[in-house]
């Protein structure tokens, strides 16, 4: 019996082959598992040469409709909403059959109706409705006896296709959209330029901060920059973590008038820190300041423009801040500076206080995402509804259940903590509503405290490369795609700080350890706090310069 001898060279390419193979079909997997079916879909309305579509629910599991319009089946529209259609009597089935009809929502269930019409001969049933619309659902032995489309609509819509008169014709279709929307991609690009540019520019003003104290003496002085809070005692950090828990839980019980408070003082600091940004950006570009006298003030006319620029902004936030399709624009541009300023006015003394921080928040994130909901009265947990508001059911609906309100709703207020991109694939989001992906501002400035703090500390030891800063930034940036990618597994929101903690402290704790650099790392600056004055703790051992092993301590160069 022959043996068959296969060379190296061709058993090498046959496993390349196989793993390009295998690399296909997980992609391939992945395409496909992201393309989901919504429950809302669009009714297309064709009378002559006009044309027109319209925002209707249905459940695609129970009645699915063509995922394209040219593959939809058109039929004539019929007006029944003078019954609700619980049963057959006084209607005619030369009349329906053949065609889509329209009845009212009321006294009997969804089954019932499209049982009725499918025995009339109807080809698809829409439910005219002036309460909010839902999912059409059954009870399981009435699945299997429905065969034709069902789905609700405004009733207010139906008026106004009503008013085309005779001989409408209808299509319904639901085009599948794609679980990897692009709005991801441009959120994730917000959060880690956002981090990064925090971190650089709070190890920025720490570089300044020790030049000008080597200037001024040598002695290791410096002054703290106006309004800035050094966090340094454990102490502190759980009051500050306790203060966090009971402003939410007011939040909760009386978002109504706190909602109010809250949006006033974002107008004031977000004003407030897109100043402080641009100001520093007119600084480093070399903008002049332009300064004048007026009686006794000396004014900058720089920052007199800076300042009613941001104002401006501010304001025209705060009026228009329920309007959805540009606001977000606004919102989400204050919250970025806001952001940058919080990271740049914030220290973290030492990795220590880092790590008590960041791990309180963690099981305070945790906690409220995914422990409340045991304990509230609608199972909705007490960040999700402090995030959204209490009015924004649609969004907290469970699983593929939606809603969709029947007629024009006063705008919610909302809290500005979040940042909000729309759903650039949501087909049906100018129908039915927008839709946004989220982010909140805790999940940029809690990691970005700890990317800070690297910062900080590749200037203190005179880093060239930045080897911390870096490295934070790559751990911030791999935390928040696993947390997108969980997120749209589980197709439910997820705690972020769950992923972006573990994530930024293990890699700076590596770090600092192949580094051989922990003890200083945990210990982190040397400069104790006294006041505004951040003065030299000569009790503690100088951070050295990279690479060096020797440095005096009163005061000159290493």
């Amino acid at each position: 019996m022959e043996s068959v001898f296969v060379p190296h060279k061709s058993r090498k390419a046959n496993v390349s082959k196989m793993e390009r193979a295998v690399r296909i079909v997980v992609l391939l997997a992945v395409f496909l598992s992201s393309e989901i079916n919504c429950q809302e879909a669009i009714l297309h309305v064709s009378h002559g040469n006009t044309e027109r579509e319209y925002c209707i629910v249905h459940n695609h599991s129970w009645t699915p409709l063509s995922q394209t319009l040219d593959a939809a089946l058109q039929y004539p529209l019929v007006n029944m909403t003078s019954t609700v259609l619980c049963n057959s009597s006084g209607v005619t089935p030369d009349v329906v059959k053949g065609k889509a009809l329209v009845v009212m929502r009321g006294d009997c269930d969804f089954s019932q109706k499209a049982l009725v019409a499918q025995s009339l001969g109807a080809t698809t049933l829409l439910i005219a409705s002036n309460r909010t619309l839902i999912t059409p659902s059954a009870n399981d032995s009435e699945y299997a006896k429905i065969h034709i489309p069902l789905a609700l609509m405004r009733y207010r819509d139906f008026l106004e296709v009503q008013v085309s008169g005779e001989g409408v014709q209808v299509k319904l279709y639901a085009p599948p959209h794609s679980k990897l929307d692009p709005s991801i991609a441009v959120m994730l690009l917000i959060a880690v330029v956002t981090v990064a540019l925090g971190g650089f520019w709070s190890g920025a003003c720490e570089r300044d901060r020790l030049k000008s104290g080597v200037a001024g003496g040598g002695r290791g002085e410096s002054k703290a920059e106006s309004g800035e809070l050094f966090l340094y005692s454990p102490l502190k950090v759980v009051v500050f973590v306790a203060l966090m828990c009971g402003m939410l839980v007011l939040m909760y019980f009386f978002y109504n008038v706190l909602v109010y408070v809250i949006i006033a003082i974002f107008c004031l600091a977000s004003a407030s820190a897109l100043f402080s940004c641009l100001d520093a950006v007119m600084d480093l570009i070399g903008c002049g300041t332009g300064s004048f006298s007026v009686r006794n003030w000396n004014l900058s006319v720089r920052s007199l423009i800076l300042a009613a620029v941001c104002i401006s902004i501010a304001v025209v936030w705060g009026v228009n801040r329920n309007e959805d399709r540009w606001i977000w624009i606004l919102q989400d541009l204050l919250g970025i500076a806001f952001c940058l300023n919080f990271m740049k006015t914030i220290s973290l003394s030492n990795f220590k206080i880092c790590v008590i921080l960041l791990s309180l928040l963690l099981v305070y994130d945790v906690f409220f995402v995914f422990i409340t909901p045991f304990f509230t009265k609608n199972g909705v947990s007490i960040m999700v509804q402090v995030a959204l508001g209490p009015d924004a059911s649609g969004e907290k609906t469970q699983g593929n259940m939606v809603e969709v309100p029947a007629e024009p709703q006063t705008p919610s207020e909302k809290l500005p903590v979040v940042m909000r991109v729309p759903r650039f694939s949501s087909w049906a989001q100018n129908l039915c509503g927008m839709q946004f992906s989220i982010l909140g501002y805790g999940d940029i400035i809690v990691p970005g405290l700890l990317v800070a703090y690297c910062s900080r500390f590749d200037v203190w030891i005179n880093s060239s490369k930045k080897i911390y800063f870096i490295s934070c930034c790559i751990a911030y940036l791999l935390g928040i795609i696993a947390t997108f990618a969980v997120m749209l597994l589980s197709g439910m929101g997820q705690p972020a700080l769950l992923y972006l903690v573990p994530f930024t402290l293990i890699t700076s704790a590596v770090v600092a350890g192949c580094r051989g650099e922990m003890r200083q790392f945990w210990a982190g600056t040397t400069y104790e706090v006294r006041g505004p004055e951040r003065v030299l703790d000569s009790s503690r051992e100088p951070l050295l310069p990279e690479g060096r092993t020797d440095c005096s301590v009163e005061g000159d160069k290493c």
